[in-house]
């Protein structure tokens, strides 16, 4: 079950450091640049800026590319073998760039749900909170790579990390809320 639990986590990685840096680095211009659609909403709202976009995805591509790098030189953890992304340094960058930016479309996507739904920057939305970003980065890893990613995300890999995925959003936004650089502590 150990091993389980560090490859999923191993593989999700790149998708789980953007939304903590994007939350670090954002603000400035909104992406939706203020604008509303015919409902009278906000088409996504504050909350999601062009600088914490793009830094979520460097930070995002550049974790991957450290575990890539670890990938080619035997790295292990507990002394078990860690998931590759890819037969090569180009294939493995865009499996982590997937990962990296469908974690945000996925955390775009819902927020544009949500004001959809007349729920306000940083209401809760159970669950969808937090696998959104897991079903982005899945979404665009399939599209770039389907055979990577039914290879890697298997079954027994795919239900532990939609079990920790809650786990580790709770507590990473828990933290997030007392270091002030979130509003909500969900």
């Amino acid at each position: 079950m150990i091993d389980l639990i560090i490859k999923a986590l191993w593989l999700m990685f790149p998708a789980y450091i953007p939304n903590s840096f994007a939350a670090i680095f954002g603000g400035g211009k909104p992406i939706d640049g203020g604008r509303f659609l015919k409902d009278g909403r906000r088409i996504i709202g504050d909350g999601k800026t062009y600088m914490g976009f793009f830094s979520g995805i460097f930070f995002g591509v550049l974790t991957g590319s450290i575990q890539i790098w670890l990938n080619s030189n035997g790295f292990k953890i507990l002394g078990i073998d860690v998931p590759s992304f890819g037969q090569n340094y180009i294939y493995a960058l865009k499996v982590v760039f997937a990962l990296s930016c469908g974690s945000l479309l996925g955390d775009l996507f819902k927020s544009f749900f949500k004001r959809r739904m007349n729920l306000k920057r940083g209401a809760p939305f159970p669950l969808v909170d937090q696998l959104d970003f897991v079903i982005g980065s899945w979404v665009f890893v399939y599209l770039i790579s389907p055979e990577w990613f039914m290879s890697n995300f298997t079954p027994n890999v795919t239900i532990i990390v939609l079990i920790i995925t809650p786990l580790l959003h709770l507590a990473t936004n828990i933290i997030g809320y007392f270091i002030g650089v979130k509003k909500e502590p969900w």
